[in-house]
This record gives structure tokens, sequence and C-alpha cells, in this order.
């Protein structure tokens, strides 16, 4: 089986790229979670977080199908909606477009770049609910609005949204970032246990300067990332709702694979959230896969985007250098 890829990143979080709708590919849902379990292996050639599966929509420009590194598939990744983003609308030649979604069609259009030379994409997270029904989350409420788990944490306050992918955010301080913490509370709750049946994204939320958070996220399917597009979004709203920054107001939002921008809307108590940031090209590669067994295949790339990987290594210094002074 020969497949083209576009290996592609937003804010570092990395996934290879496959076009449907201009190559005549047959996946079975069985191929696509196979593909993504061997392409993804970081141990190979390759290595990705997931696999952004590129297809004709009849109700869209185009549709998106995210699949983890693990094999599982994702109702929407706002990282791989930027790239996306980029790909549909250089392919159609077109500022904007439609994306079909699991769950809903998006919006996506061709901003300002975020950083010199950084091809930068706005694309909309929606919808968003706090209805711990839709992440689940097994509590006796309705919602959790900066409140304590007990069984999670004695000290920390956490929020529980979908939007439409399960988060559960905490802000916390320098020392509880650098702890262990995120990581036993993150393992906990994508294990077996008695609160999240299906797991969910485990973001640490950290204040910067004004209108400027950082964000780390142990993301389910993943583990920890240089970043999560809706993670980014859903700890930009709650900060929101926590009086740190303001709705309507551009919020920087750093990470350890660089920065995006977010802006949160309400309308009527409904949100949604802008997420503005880099898609960004890193190679196109023709991979051999042996049909027989997905694991075993063969890399040959055929074009480097070395000046767009260049650039983008600028704004992680950037972002870097500034996250420093607060932490």
């Amino acid at each position: 089986m020969d497949i083209e890829i576009l290996k592609c990143h937003g804010s570092g979080n990395d996934f290879l790229l496959i076009d449907e709708i201009s190559n005549p590919y047959l996946f079975s849902e069985k191929q696509r979670a196979d593909l993504a379990k061997a392409l993804c292996n970081r141990e190979t050639e390759l290595g990705a977080d997931g696999i952004l599966f590129v297809l004709k929509s009849d109700v869209a420009d185009a549709r998106m199908r995210v699949f983890n590194a693990d094999g599982s598939e994702a109702s929407m990744c706002g990282n791989g909606l930027r790239c996306v983003a980029r790909y549909v609308c250089e392919l159609l030649g077109k500022p904007n477009a439609l994306i079909e979604t699991m769950k809903v069609n998006l919006l996506v259009e061709k901003e300002e770049d975020l950083f010199p030379e950084i091809p930068t994409y706005k694309v909309e997270i929606s919808p968003v609910s706090f209805q711990l029904k839709d992440l689940p989350l097994t509590l006796p409420t309705d919602t959790l609005i900066a409140e304590k788990i007990p069984s999670l944490s004695e000290d920390l306050t956490f929020t529980a949204l979908a939007v439409p992918n399960p988060h559960l955010v905490a802000i916390v301080e320098a020392e509880q970032l650098e702890s262990n913490l995120q990581l036993q509370l993150s393992g906990y709750v994508n294990g077996p246990n008695p609160l999240f049946p299906d797991g969910v994204n485990v973001s640490f939320v950290k204040p910067l300067g004004k209108s400027a958070i950082f964000v780390r996220t142990f993301e389910r399917g993943v583990g920890f990332t240089n970043a999560c597009g809706t993670a980014m979004s859903a700890s930009t709203l709650v900060t929101c709702l926590d009086g740190l920054n303001q709705k309507e107001e551009a919020i920087e939002v750093y990470n350890p694979g660089g920065k995006v921008r977010c802006v949160v809307h309400e309308t009527n108590g409904q949100y949604k959230i802008d997420l503005i940031g880099n898609g960004t090209y890193v190679y196109k590669a023709d991979v051999q896969v042996n049909e027989a067994d997905y694991n075993q295949f063969t890399v040959n790339q055929t074009k480097v985007f070395t000046a767009e990987t260049e650039q983008y290594a600028k704004l992680e210094a950037h972002a870097k250098e500034y996250i420093a002074q607060y932490m």
C-alpha cells in the first residue's frame, strides 16, 4: 500500500495528514486505527500524535477525521484543525472554508501571521458544554465549575467541560506544575476509574503576564503533548470564568510547543472560542506500507519545508523566553 503523507504540526502537536480528496484511498475503519498505531509510533521514522484524514464532505468544503496514536478516534482536534484548514484552503484556493468534524461543522480562515512568516489560521472551537453527561463525568451534580474533587486532590479546584472533547482544567501555581501531580492525576482518570469512564484530557494552567497563560495538557489517547488545541481553548475559557482574563479580548496562550492566541465569545449564555495559531508543514513523503503488517513500512521524503521549520523554531525560542520570566 502506497500512501502520500504530509507531516505537519500546530504548536508542536504533530500529525500525519492523509488527503482522501485528491487520492482514491479506501481505508476501512480498522485500517485507519491500525495505520495510526503503526505510523505514529515514536520509535519509527515517522512518529506523530495522530493522523488527520481529510475527506470529501456532502455538507462542507471537507471533512476531518482524527485518529490518535493509540488508534482511538477523537471527536475534535484544534491544532489538527488548523493544519487541515491550511491544507483545504490552499487546495481549494480559498481564504476560508467550512470543515465537517465528528459533531459539528466549523469555520476556518486565514489570519494575519501570529509571528513573522508563520502561516496562521483561525478556527472555531465549539460547541461548549458544562454538562457532566457530555464528558461524561460521574458525580452527583450536573456541572463542575471551580470545585474540588476530593478523590483527585485536596488542594486543586477543577472545571469540567466538553468542547466537544472532554477536558478537566485546574489553575495552578508553578510548584504544582513542576511536580508529578498532573501525571499522577492523568494516569488515574485515563485508566479504570469511577469518575471518567471514557477518560479525559487534563490541563494545568499557570497565569503569566497580562492576558497571557501557560497550558500543559495530558491528552487522552496520547499522553503529554507539546500542545492540545481544544485544551488551550477550554483553559482560556476557564480563566475568563475565573476572572483572570476577559471575554472578547485576545489572550496569548503559551505551551511547551510554542504559543497560540484565543478569544472567547459569549452569545446568550453560549460560548465559542477562536483558536488562532500556526499550521506548519514539515515534509511530504511517500510511505510504502506492508499490508500484511502495518508496522513494516518504508519512508521516502519527497519535499522538506526547511524554511517553515526554521521560522517556527524562532517562535518557540520567543515563547520559551517569555515563559521563563514567570516560572
